[in-house]
């Protein structure tokens, strides 16, 4: 089984709120609502990947230096097996805007469990929540 190496962070406002984007039709997975990121291109690190991924989606822009490693998802999936680091970051510039078509939310860490998930992203949710 191939394993995909996904690259996600929590954003995180000043308010204490996490972003989710919610898949778009047409996409695997639709309707369920993810932390923002994607696939780790060959010869990319998680980090690289994550800025380049949130200029392109979200518009915005962020640094290496700004992405704490929080924890990861190791989930099988029927096709693949997904390896996913989740990072936090506090800091971007811009103003955060739906690129791809995708509805966003800003969600209080208490609320992210009432938000359907993907599989690989329901365990990171109570990490999450305790850390914030």
């Amino acid at each position: 089984m191939k394993t995909i190496l996904v690259s996600a962070v929590a954003l995180i406002d000043t308010d204490g709120r996490v972003l989710l984007a919610q898949r778009p039709e047409g996409k695997p997975m639709a309707g369920l609502w993810e932390f923002p990121g994607g696939k780790v291109e060959p010869g990319e690190t998680p980090e690289a990947a994550l800025i380049r991924e949130l200029h392109e989606e979200l518009g915005i822009d962020t640094w290496a230096s700004c992405l704490a490693p929080l924890t990861f998802a190791s989930h099988g999936y029927p096709d693949f097996h997904l390896l996913m680091p989740l990072f936090a970051c506090r800091k971007w510039n811009g103003l955060v805007t739906a690129r791809e078509g995708q509805t966003l939310a800003w969600v209080r860490p208490n609320q992210l469990k009432s938000y359907p998930m993907p599989e690989a992203d329901k365990p990171l949710v109570p990490i999450l929540r305790d850390w914030l």
